[in-house]
């Protein structure tokens, strides 16, 4: 078995060289912003968002913190810090897994899924359950205005209009300080 820094290299690498934009931060493979597209026949479509990827030391027996950088309107995502709620990440992660299934399997089954019974964003669940058209159009409405490929550096905290940084990247729990991160499985 490779150890964790040889798998750590190992996945960075695999996804660097696939189709994915992938920009390392601070020169280090532990943390990257990933391009992520979204999925065909969704109401996501045509939706480019940067997503901020953090591994953990000990990768990949911990799973890595997943955050979108720029708005999106789902009930599963926190609108102002961009935390994913999703289980295979947060609870049921596996070595099994890799950064090309979190960008290839995982995300467009979050957006393409939504489950507004388990949510982060309560209005976008609200939303979604009680008028499904209002829903769906805002959700274009945010992907239009936050969610295009020239505009992806109009990160959550570039917005003017909140008054979020990237320190503020939430990990789901109901306090908050500048040392979380975006999905960290932790409690």
């Amino acid at each position: 078995m490779s150890s964790p820094s040889k798998r750590r290299e190992m996945d960075v690498m695999k996804l660097m060289m696939s189709d994915y934009v992938v920009e390392p931060i601070n020169d280090g493979i532990n943390e990257l912003n990933v391009e992520f597209h979204g999925p065909k026949e969704s109401l996501y479509e045509g939706g480019v968002w940067k997503i901020r990827v953090e591994l953990p030391d000990c990768y990949p027996y911990k799973s890595p913190s997943i955050g979108f950088l720029n708005r999106i309107f789902h009930p599963n995502v926190d609108e102002l810090s961009g935390s994913v709620c999703l289980d295979v990440i947060n609870q049921s992660w596996s070595p099994m897994f890799d950064l090309l299934n979190v960008f290839e399997v995982f995300l467009p089954q979050l957006l393409l899924y939504p489950n507004p019974s388990d949510p982060l964003n309560g209005d976008a669940a609200s939303l979604m359950i009680k008028d499904k058209e209002q829903y769906e159009k805002k959700v274009k409405e945010y992907c239009e205005l936050y969610a295009k490929k020239g505009n992806i550096s109009g990160t959550i905290s570039d917005d003017s209009e909140e008054d979020v940084s990237d320190d503020d990247v939430s990990d789901g729990r109901s306090e908050s300080s500048e040392d979380d991160v975006a999905g960290n499985a932790d409690p």
